[in-house]
């Protein structure tokens, strides 16, 4: 392993050795402490979650494992290499474009705005604003809804009649 590379087991304060159940314990600490919403800090969250994302699976781990092992044998004396980050499977990819409102440095829209989302799963803004992690975000997203909601809803040039116009913004805001 590259000596810039994060070693996810001394992240994660724990032994090579640990268990599933002592890894995941760690993890739910350490994130506890380096949360965002009480560090103030998402790059250590960052850390911690691409940690948990390849110690958690036991082929994963076992690759990491195996990587590690080879590259402590032949571990050169500096390197050049990044970092490598993996993202997780359940990452919405990059944002789609016409960004407005705050942009989210952390989970699945990791690098969207709050208009993007609400554009492409006004469901997950819902439910972001009703959970502690979106409190910080409350104001924005109600005014992304107000907004989203002031404009005319159009498909290919008209708006959209019958149910499917409906579901499209249903319970923006009363849901809120």
């Amino acid at each position: 392993m590259p000596e810039s590379r994060t070693d996810h087991y001394r992240l994660l304060g724990v032994d090579p050795n640990a268990g599933y159940e002592r890894i995941h314990a760690a993890y739910r600490e350490r994130a506890r402490t380096f949360h965002p919403d009480v560090s103030g800090d998402d790059g250590a969250m960052k850390l911690l979650n691409v940690a948990w994302d390849t110690l958690r699976d036991a082929r994963r781990r076992a690759a990491y494992d195996r990587e590690r092992m080879i590259a402590a044998r032949t571990a050169p004396a500096a390197t050049t290499d990044e970092p490598r980050v993996t993202v997780a499977p359940d990452h919405a990819g990059p944002p789609p474009g016409r960004p407005f409102g705050p942009v989210m440095t952390y989970g699945r829209y990791e690098g969207w705005s709050l208009g993007e989302i609400a554009q492409h799963d006004p469901g997950w803004l819902r439910w972001l604003r009703r959970v502690p992690a979106g409190r910080r975000f409350a104001t924005d997203i109600d005014a992304i809804f107000a907004e989203l909601e002031a404009r005319p809803l159009t498909l290919g040039g008209r708006r959209p009649a019958g149910i499917f116009a409906r579901r499209v913004f249903a319970g923006a805001a009363g849901d809120l």
